[in-house]
């Protein structure tokens, strides 16, 4: 059994002052015994004004944000799955980029958002990630304190071919790092992961961004820890701070053994139109 710590904060719109929320977590799952922290999607930045974010949004090299965090898991001796980043490319668009940290700071893994939310809500809010984000290629497994990780972003979660494609390379647990909106949230948000962790018998790990942010959006919050047979071993509702769970890898293998879906999946032909 290891013990891992969830982040759920309220990102703003200062860089620096998300990389302090980040650096005083690090130390607190630390202390609190975690093996490895897990924080949401877009922990360095939130803002959709674009004229006012473009001075922080810099190469992977020059983010001050990911080098502090860099800094602190290695002076913590602690894993951080840092859920995304928004970083300029060489050609000047944008990804949505997750990273995986090791105990000296090494990055292992990175993560590009491979699904772009653009959608049109009944509450009136309209989004169109695609406008400044390029979609990831790649589907990313990396081996971790805490089991073989599958790595996704957000608006993933409605996919379900990418996180069969990620147990198929052998993940025992999934991260889905998150800024819900909170009608989408209130509605999908506990039954998607939940749905998603029973499909493969895995852990699944869902930092979130929650309340109301500089930018004027609001999010749902409510991270969770699921486990194997679907059951939901965390839910921080939507206060920002600091979550411990406990994960056992023994139990991913008992539940694989009692239901073995993976084992059952088959290559899906044709449809045929009848």
């Amino acid at each position: 059994m290891t013990d891992i710590a969830v982040l759920q904060m309220t990102a703003g719109i200062d860089p620096a002052a998300n990389a302090d929320v980040l650096e005083r977590a690090i130390g607190e799952a630390k202390a609190r015994g975690a093996a490895m922290l897990f924080t949401p999607e877009m922990s360095g930045l939130i803002d959709r004004d674009r004229t006012r974010a473009a001075a922080h949004l810099v190469a992977e090299d020059q983010d001050p944000v990911l080098a502090r965090v860099r800094a602190s898991a290695a002076a913590h001796g602690l894993w951080v799955h840092l859920g995304s980043l928004a970083v300029r490319e060489g050609d000047g668009r944008l990804a949505n980029r997750g990273y995986v940290i090791d105990d000296s700071g090494a990055i292992r893994a990175r993560y590009d958002k491979m699904h772009l939310f653009d959608v049109d809500l009944p509450s009136g809010e309209s989004w169109r990630e695609s406008a400044s984000y390029m979609p990831g290629a790649q589907a990313v497994v990396v081996d971790t304190p805490v089991g073989r990780l599958g790595l996704s972003i957000c608006y993933d979660l409605r996919f379900p071919a990418l996180f069969a494609a990620l147990t198929e390379a052998g993940a025992t647990i999934l991260s889905v790092p998150a800024a819900f909106t909170r009608p989408t949230g209130a509605a999908h948000w506990h039954i998607l992961l939940r749905a998603r962790a029973i499909e493969a018998g895995v852990h699944l790990v869902a930092a979130a961004q929650t309340g109301e942010h500089q930018d004027g959006r609001a999010t749902y919050g409510h991270s969770l820890v699921v486990g194997p047979w679907g059951e939901v071993l965390l839910d921080m509702g939507e206060a920002a701070g600091l979550g411990v769970a406990t994960v056992d890898a023994g139990q991913v293998a008992a539940v694989r053994e009692r239901l073995p879906a993976i084992r059952h999946r088959r290559a899906i032909p044709p449809v045929v139109v009848a």
